[in-house]
């Protein structure tokens, strides 16, 4: 059985460690989870995940696993585990996000979400019973129930209409996913998700309703999603005395090394992110000492390491000046070097809050942190 446990607190805020405990290993607590969409980390071999990055877990999404490989084949090949060799845990989102991003391509009723694939316009339907079988055959650890992501300036009236009709299709997923066995011999779980949008009495609302489902953990979605990085705090803050402290919590889509911070703080556990891959890819580096644009001219002569406080394989073997030629001369391995550069700061910066929670200095920590890390170099 997929369980969660606390294992400390900081007195300073509502920072705490934890750890998941699962049949492909043990996750601590907070954590980031590198976003593998489609069965893959762009540009990052699963080695240097594992044991370079300290990964101990990542993320997979149905909406597109589904459409591309396809599950015929992810059946065929035991799941997404053996399929792309990694032997760790796995979530995956349910692809509620991804077709509300479809907009014009997608409608959205109590029956499900129908959507066009934006591969080659194909028609499809999710519901809550068929996304639970979808998610049983990839084989995630962690799954997703089925949810409308509502906008982040959604008004009242879409919000709780929005937030009912998410409610409605958790309770059915709940059903489905207890009818349903694991394929692959070994358990899985899934998170229910609290939307509700920036109005705090619909996210307890959503909270309260789906604690109901939570066994091991729960998730805060529809946040980072056009509204200001106060409000999602706000959010947070509202949320935290709601949750129990012995369920997970996964604050979806989010964000900044800074974010994550101030997340942690708030009693988030759980953070994933496209950022570190997709920002890296265009030159952002995120470092201990603030952020770099490696395209600029200031670092063609830098022969420090990429980041002289950092701790993983590419700031003990690379300079600034050399990512900095590569990315101008439009070579491939910049971005390589760059997504796992900004991969294994994020899970740094995990780790270390991590021991400042321990430590009991988590909050003083985190101040000067991340005034540290949001400055433009």
């Amino acid at each position: 059985m997929i369980k969660f446990r606390k294992t400390a607190s900081d007195p300073g805020s509502a920072a705490r460690t934890g750890v998941i405990s699962t049949d492909h290993g043990e996750i601590r607590t907070p954590i980031f989870m590198p976003v593998g969409t489609v069965g893959s980390v762009k540009g990052v071999y699963h080695r240097d995940l594992a044991e370079d990055i300290g990964a101990e877990i990542i993320l997979g999404n149905t909406y597109h696993l589904y459409l591309r490989p396809g599950l015929e084949l992810l059946k065929q090949a035991g799941g997404l585990h053996r399929f792309e060799n990694w032997e760790r845990p796995i979530l995956t989102d349910s692809g509620g996000f991804q077709v509300f991003s479809l907009s014009g391509i997608r409608k959205i009723s109590e029956e499900g979400c129908r959507f066009q694939s934006h591969i080659d316009g194909s028609r499809h339907l999710f519901t809550p019973e068929n996304n639970v079988d979808t998610q049983r055959v990839i084989g995630a650890d962690i799954m997703m129930a089925l949810d409308e992501c509502c906008p982040g300036d959604a008004d009242r009236e879409y919000a709780s209409k929005s937030l009912k009709l998410t409610q409605g299709w958790l309770e059915r997923y709940a059903r489905r996913f207890m009818e349903t066995e694991p394929l692959y011999g070994y358990d899985q779980t899934f998170f229910p998700i609290i939307q509700g949008c920036t109005y705090p009495d619909l996210r307890v609302r959503a909270a309260e309703h789906a604690l109901e489902f939570a066994r091991t953990g729960i998730a805060i979605g529809g946040l980072a999603v056009g509204e200001p990085a106060e409000v999602m705090y706000e959010m947070l803050e509202v949320l935290d005395p709601v949750i129990p402290q012995d369920r997970a919590r996964y604050l979806m889509g989010v964000g900044t090394p800074a974010n994550i911070l101030e997340g942690i703080a708030r009693g988030v556990d759980m953070f994933d992110c496209v950022m570190p891959t997709r920002n890296g890819r265009n030159g952002m580096i995120f470092t201990w000492d603030g952020i770099l644009n490696m395209r600029n001219a200031k670092w063609a002569s830098d022969f420090t390491a990429v980041d002289p406080a950092g701790t993983s394989f590419v700031d003990r073997s690379y300079t600034r000046a050399y990512l900095h030629h590569l990315f101008v001369s439009g070579e491939m391995f910049a971005a390589m070097i760059a997504s796992e550069h900004n991969l294994a700061f994020y899970l740094d910066v995990v780790r270390q809050a991590r021991a400042h929670i321990e430590a009991g200095d988590f909050a003083s920590w985190k101040e000067k942190a991340v005034s540290r890390i949001t400055q433009r170099l």
